[in-house]
């Protein structure tokens, strides 16, 4: 969490294709994500403020 950047990366099945997407993350998307991972499918606020510690 403490990375000077945070990247997402995704993949798909697409008509048969695996497709493999990269995107850049501000802030708010970095912390989201952080947030994601930490609490599932459903980001609880508990989720967001644990990543905002993590983030510093």
């Amino acid at each position: 969490a403490r990375g000077h950047a945070h990247w997402k990366v995704r993949k798909s099945d697409v008509g048969g294709l695996t497709a493999t997407t990269v995107d850049a993350l501000d802030e708010g998307q970095r912390l989201e994500e952080i947030a994601r991972m930490l609490s599932g499918a459903t980001i609880t606020d508990e989720a967001r403020a644990a990543a905002r510690a993590l983030i510093g």
